[in-house]
């Protein structure tokens, strides 16, 4: 279960909160003069009345503005980073403070439709919102600990068999864009810490959380680049083919290796991969493969590894 810190509903909220617990996003509105606002209050902020009551927000729902937050307020909101926060207009004239999820921010725009997800978290339910056109469902259980949720087995997937010389089919993947994500792998400080031993990189930026926690500019300890590259033999990743026919395969290298983005202790990664070149060489054929590693929920890779297969 999520160790973060939640709301603690008041007299005066804790109408909005059993809203969202029903799946509704409540505001108020004044009997006496009919203006309608959020945050909850005991009067009327246009005509002072205390005569309010609540009712759901008509919508449409439109983002107001947003902001991106890149480290986090608690060590404990790493997996968030880096979050989207928004004001989100839920009908004409009321905004709502929240946050966005499942949306790229290179495309985001003020004025952009969406629509609510309410978050159960423990015994409170959260409002986020998200794209109109979002996969993700209205309600998210959080509750229950994501370990235990099933991963995609890139096993069950039926891939097209493509002979190591056929560099025309092989050519034609590069076009295809990314696979989906592979399976997710939590990095918590006991596999830090054990990487630290082999490799002998004990710097306190990686093992030493209470230091960490006061001096780091990520608020917590951080896993190492190396460690994070190296799980991506953790990782199944889907894709929709397989190469065949060949003798041997050597992974020759890497053309580039980028740490764009740290990865918090206590995260969860996954990752996603292409094809990125192909091309025929007298001993055989060599394959470039684009593979990213992110923190779950970012929109950043904290790796990215151009590697280079050699199949013969």
């Amino acid at each position: 279960m999520s160790n973060k810190p939640i709301p603690q509903p008041t007299p005066i909220s804790s109408a909005y909160w059993r809203g969202l617990e029903s799946g509704e996003v409540l505001i108020q509105s004044c009997r006496s003069c009919g203006h309608r606002f959020f945050y909850s209050r005991l009067h009327c902020p246009s005509c002072w009345s205390h005569d309010v009551e609540w009712s759901s927000a008509r919508g449409p729902y439109r983002l107001h503005t947003f902001t991106i937050s890149r480290v986090p307020t608690l060590p404990e909101f790493f997996d968030e980073m880096p979050q989207c926060l928004a004001v989100v207009e839920v009908e004409p004239g009321v905004r709502v403070n929240s946050a966005l999820r499942d949306i790229p921010v290179d495309v985001l725009q003020v004025g952009d439709p969406l629509r609510p997800l309410f978050v159960r978290r423990g015994e409170r339910t959260l409002l986020y919102f998200t794209r109109v056109q979002s996969s993700l469902p209205s309600v998210i259980d959080e509750t229950s600990d994501p370990q235990a949720a099933p991963q995609h087995d890139s096993t069950t997937t039926d891939r097209v068999a493509i002979h190591f010389k056929d560099i025309d089919q092989l050519t034609a993947l590069i076009d295809t864009g990314f696979t989906e994500w592979s399976n997710s792998v939590k990095v918590d400080q006991a596999l830090v810490n054990a990487f630290a031993e082999l490799s002998g990189d004990d710097y306190w930026i990686h093992t030493d959380p209470e230091r960490a926690r006061n001096e780091s500019p990520f608020g917590g300890t951080i896993a190492h680049g190396a460690l994070v590259q190296v799980l991506i033999s953790r990782m199944r990743i889907p894709f929709r083919h397989e190469v065949v026919g060949f003798q041997s395969m050597v992974n020759y290298g890497s053309n580039k290796l980028r740490f764009p983005s740290p990865v918090p202790v206590g995260s969860e990664v996954h990752a996603r991969a292409r094809v990125a070149a192909v091309e025929a060489l007298a001993k055989g054929t060599q394959v470039t493969l684009e593979m990213q590693t992110f923190v779950k929920g970012f929109d950043r890779p904290s790796v990215i590894n151009e590697i280079v297969v050699l199949y013969m």
